[in-house]
């Protein structure tokens, strides 16, 4: 069973970044269902790969349509991007120099990004992109 289902309430109103966002949720239930499975610690260098490779891409794809409509914004949620991204690669580095039980945090982290970024931060840009026909 999913710990997080898709619905409304998480969508920011342009299509391609739900998209991208429901990738992050389909991180948040692969890492819960292997914790649950008692093998969090063994999934999570494929859900750290995989949420490095997700910044990266999703980061860049919205900084580009900053950039094309004149974000009011964009500095500031720039900084708020290479905030997660530094903490998705000290993730990576405890991991990788391991740090045990630190599945529990990159849970709690992911959820909470969730939550506060993609339902605050970026929730601030929907009437924006939609007013420039981005839906």
């Amino acid at each position: 069973m999913s710990l997080i289902n898709w619905n409304k309430n998480y969508s920011v109103g342009v299509i391609e970044f739900d998209t991208q966002h429901k990738i992050l949720i389909d991180l948040i239930n692969k890492l819960h269902d292997s914790m649950k499975a008692g093998a969090g610690n063994t999934a999570l260098a494929e859900i750290l790969n995989e949420l490095v490779n997700y910044t990266k891409i999703h980061f860049s794809n919205e900084e580009k349509h900053f950039a094309q409509f004149g974000y009011p914004e964009t500095a500031t949620h720039k900084i708020e991007h290479e905030k997660l991204t530094k903490q998705v690669l000290d993730f990576q580095k405890e991991y990788l120099e391991g740090k045990a039980s630190m599945s529990i945090d990159v849970m709690n982290f992911l959820r909470d990004w969730l939550l506060e970024h993609i339902g605050g931060v970026d929730k601030k840009y929907t009437a924006f992109f939609n007013s420039k026909g981005i839906r």
